[in-house]
């Protein structure tokens, strides 16, 4: 006991050396959370403070301020937008289908108030030019910062709320019908809940990468489409394809435009630092792919970075990495079509692409006159994955299928399939 009554002077000095930190850091968080909220309703208060204006360009235009079709695309939007958040549609469409609401009201009140004695405003601006892209702006904005300050938890913010949104023609009634609203607005768990309650799984393509990514008859073909397909098979659920690009693939993952990418996508370590990936399902690297007369001339890597030499590249994903770090001497044509790069070099405005070996096998096939200039090698190696948002129960799905479909030879029977 006499110890232990030495030791706690020392064991509270040491409480408050590790309480402190956490103490500092509870407060910072509360702190930008509170910039958030006030941020939030700043963001409502500024797209409903427009409602004036969208009165008075529908006044001089005798147009009704009912417009059901309108408000109809208006929520699809919100909801859909909201969704690349996490958040849930019905919570969400909820939240914006009150926004209209509190709308229609300050409009309302403006068709009353406008007579001889109080005209409308002599400088109206156009609805469709200037208004509703500045809506539309903010009502992204207000989203993404609905999903930063989940959870609101604080009923007591209802009162802060009806002081901040002041605007001519709006109840407090409903203002605070639009708060509830917004305070329950809820998220998804995970991914996975997600994608199972929505019935759609959103899978980003590029389309312009065979044999894992291609078009046909406008119809999405490739590896990775056929195991998109059996993905969403397994969740027993919808394949919504989205339409992404190389130099955009990573902003399109940081806005929640999609659920899974899978388009022949190389692991990286900057990728990486961004998203998930999956486990790897194909193994290669880079080589590159010639006019066939010519294969002798460029059976090496320096005898391709020479002056004279024209090298041609997709821009925005891998290969133009590799040639950007690798080729300082030749010429490097950058074409943005993906599809069309192996017939600038059998036109002969192009001489070698460096690209996946995979990619060169397939098109040695398909298109004579090509070959490989270094069959059997390559100058890199490089993993094929999925690239996933982060998070973890989803990765854990993805991973727990892919590892069943390679043992069971699905994966396998995708390639054969799509390698002629």
């Amino acid at each position: 006991m006499a110890i232990l009554i030495r030791l706690f002077p020392v064991y509270c000095s040491l409480c408050c050396l590790f309480l402190a930190p956490l103490t500092q850091a509870a407060a910072l968080n509360d702190e930008r959370g509170a910039r958030r909220i006030e941020r939030l309703f700043e963001l409502i208060e500024s797209r409903l403070a427009i409602m004036d204006q969208v009165a008075a360009y529908k006044y001089t235009n005798k147009l009704a301020i009912e417009d059901p079709l309108r408000e109809s695309q208006v929520l699809d939007a919100a909801s859909a937008a909201a969704l690349a958040y996490g958040l849930t549609p019905d919570s969400s469409r909820f939240f914006f289908a009150l926004q209209i609401e509190a709308a229609k009201e300050i409009q309302r009140y403006w068709f009353e108030e406008w007579s001889d004695d109080r005209p409308v405003p002599g400088n109206v601006e156009s609805l469709q030019e200037v208004l509703r892209p500045r809506l539309m702006e903010l009502g992204d904005a207000i989203i993404e910062t609905v999903s930063e300050t989940y959870p609101i938890t604080d009923k007591s913010l209802a009162v802060q709320f009806v002081r901040s949104v002041n605007v001519e023609g709006l109840s407090d009634a409903t203002k605070y019908a639009l708060f509830r609203a917004l305070f329950e607005v809820e998220k998804f768990p995970n991914k996975l809940d997600q994608i199972l309650a929505t019935g759609v799984l959103r899978v980003a393509t590029t389309g312009d990468y065979a044999p894992f990514s291609a078009t046909e008859n406008n119809q999405p073909v490739g590896i990775d489409i056929t195991l998109a397909q059996d993905l969403a098979n397994s969740l027993g659920v919808e394949v919504q394809w989205v339409t992404t690009s190389w130099p955009t693939l990573m902003t399109d993952l940081q806005a929640g435009t999609f659920d899974i990418a899978m388009s022949g996508i190389s692991r990286s370590l900057s990728r990486q630092q961004q998203g998930f990936f999956s486990q790897p399902y194909h193994t290669g690297g880079k080589t590159p792919i010639v006019r066939c007369a010519q294969v002798e001339d460029y059976s090496s890597l320096d005898k391709i970075n020479q002056p004279g030499v024209r090298v041609i590249v997709n821009p925005g994903g891998t290969n133009e990495i590799f040639v950007t770090e690798s080729v300082d001497q030749a010429t490097v044509i950058s074409h943005e079509d993906n599809r069309s790069i192996f017939a600038e070099i059998l036109a002969g405005r192009a001489d070698v692409m460096i690209t996946d070996a995979i990619e060169v096998r397939l098109q040695t096939l398909r298109q004579p006159g090509l070959c490989a200039s270094m069959p059997d090698q390559t100058l890199t190696y490089q993993e094929k994955a999925y690239l996933l948002p982060r998070d973890l129960v989803w990765k854990e799905y993805v991973d727990t299928w892919l590892s069943l479909r390679m043992h069971e030879g699905t994966v396998d029977r995708a390639f054969q399939q799509n390698l002629r």
